[in-house]
């Protein structure tokens, strides 16, 4: 079987450019499972399909998995049911399970070769079988603008309850790789093609890289034969017992940390050499049981300026293991008011100096800060906390709330950018067991607020957030001004850079300022 390497090695050595084409499966190439499971079970739930349609549908999927019926009388009867709805509202529904749900299925391996491929220059499409509905929200996540799929007729904003044009499946998914390689000038011979079913076979032959993905049964074996590359990952879908075992370790070792920090605070006396000798247990122990290891740029920025408020985008419960592994010491966090109510952990993590929060009460989320002020200003500590306030299925950027920064504020310390890339890839939300890998932070420097203003808040939390969706490339580039190629270049710029250059002055104005007021 070929491992991730060995699949990503291949796109690097071929062509470089769009005439090279890299097509991808959807269900079970680049999530676990299917999607359809899951919008069936949303629409349930919403009560667009009642258990009448429901039925019907489950066993018209029963028959053509056993090949009673093709993929058009499937799809067809799968149309009908939509019947009278609108697209826009269904547009929002699906992204709407997206996020809630197959966002999460995602493979992480996945997600690398899509990247090597864009690295390579190569043009990347969806080519599904499923509706449009299913695989679009995964194609802006995961930056892919080519999706070949099974179109539903509509009409002024309303399904019609028929399909638009032949299914893709079968032939049809080679007829949508033709047709893309017409607009590229590309050749089947320089395309790869992601796949896990034989249903996929006419293109796996035509093409000049297949890959069985996460194969069945029957595809693996068909791969054995032709020498194609396969790989099968475990990274999503049903955890191991050991994974189990190591992932509830995990979670609970932050019991048996702190219990280990007692006997530090009978000998000493000093409640913060307990508690410091208790978060870096913590943070070496859980990490260990993961199995996580951290590929860290700048990582001297934790420790330019203390106290500090350090942010963190929320992707993970693997989060906390993050943030306790960089920061270390001499810190307090900021949690939910739901954790008060978890058993011993609870009772832990107040101990250990989180100050729990009600995040739809923002009086009393303001009232409950207070002390983590008195804490910086007198004590020398360090806040931590995620700026966007809960977690998120996907890895695009959320909202940031404006807490930390009013915080940083108030104490006058700095704020410390804290950029976790794929942590999601560890333990996406919605999931108990941590998985083994690689996260990749980037620490920011440190931003001096000392010179901000109340009135100017919401243009600093804006410029902070730049910072995060340059560093995870999701920022948008700046409109060109003319069309010269010498001002295009310069255009593409993200504003995120300027902004991070006006950040970093302003930090630099202020260390200066602080060290003169030292002498």
């Amino acid at each position: 079987m070929s491992k991730i390497n060995e699949l990503i090695g291949a796109i690097e050595a071929a062509p470089k450019g769009p005439k090279t084409a890299a097509l991808f499966d959807f269900d079970g190439t680049i999530i676990y499972g299917y999607s359809a499971f899951h919008f069936l079970r949303a629409q349930v739930m919403k009560g667009d399909l009642d258990i009448k349609d429901l039925m019907s549908t489950l066993q018209a999927m029963t028959q053509f998995g056993f090949g009673n019926i093709d993929f058009a009388s499937l799809i067809a009867l799968t149309a009908q049911f939509m019947a009278g709805y609108s697209k826009t509202d269904y547009d929002t529904f699906a992204q709407t399970v997206y996020d809630k749900h197959i966002g999460r299925l995602v493979y992480p391996e996945a997600r690398q070769l899509i990247d090597a491929h864009k690295a390579a220059g190569h043009t990347i499409a969806l080519v599904s079988s499923a509706t449009r509905f299913q695989v679009e929200p995964a194609a802006r996540d995961l930056g892919i603008d080519h999706i070949y799929c099974t179109e539903l007729a509509v009409n002024n904003d309303t399904f019609t309850g028929d399909i638009d044009g032949p299914p893709c499946f079968g032939t049809g998914k080679v007829d949508a790789a033709k047709k893309l390689l017409k607009q590229t000038k590309g050749r089947l011979a320089n395309t790869f093609f992601y796949s896990d079913s034989t249903d996929d076979s006419e293109l796996l032959i035509a093409s000049g890289h297949p890959v069985a993905l996460n194969p069945s049964r029957a595809l693996r074996e068909m791969a054995r034969e032709n020498h194609w590359a396969q790989a099968s990952f475990d990274s999503r879908g049903t955890p191991t017992l050991s994974q189990f075992i190591r992932s509830l370790a995990a979670t609970t070792s932050v019991v048996s940390a702190f219990a280990a920090g007692i006997p530090v605070f009978a000998l000493t006396g000093s409640m913060r050499q307990s508690r410091n000798f208790s978060y870096a247990l913590f943070a070496e122990t859980a990490s260990a049981l993961v199995g996580l290891e951290l590929d860290v740029k700048g990582e001297a920025n934790i420790w330019k300026q203390r106290p500090a408020v350090f942010i963190f985008n929320h992707q993970s419960k693997t989060d906390v293991i993050i943030a306790a592994k960089l920061v270390r010491q001499d810190m307090a966090g900021v949690g939910k008011q739901e954790i008060k109510k978890l058993p011993i952990i609870g009772k832990v993590m107040e101990w250990g100096g989180v100050v729990m929060i009600d995040r739809k009460n923002a009086e009393s989320a303001i009232a409950a800060m207070k002390p983590l002020v008195d804490v910086m200003q007198n004590e020398g500590k360090s806040v931590v906390l995620a700026p966007e306030g809960t977690r998120s299925t996907t890895r695009k950027l959320g909202a940031f709330k404006k807490g930390a920064f009013h915080l940083a504020m108030q104490a006058g310390v700095p704020i410390v950018p804290i950029v976790i890339h794929n942590a999601s890839d560890i333990a996406p939300k919605g999931d108990f067991v941590f998985r083994p890998g690689k996260v990749r932070v980037e620490v920011l420097e440190p931003i001096e607020t000392k010179h901000w203003r109340l009135e100017d808040i919401d243009q600093h939390v804006n410029d902070v957030r730049q910072l995060y969706l340059e560093a995870l490339g999701q920022a948008e580039p700046s409109a060109a001004k003319n069309n010269t190629p010498a001002t295009q270049s310069k255009a593409r710029k993200p504003r995120a850079t300027k902004t991070r250059n006006s950040l970093a002055k302003s930090s630099a104005r202020g260390v200066k300022t602080r060290n003169e007021s030292n002498h």
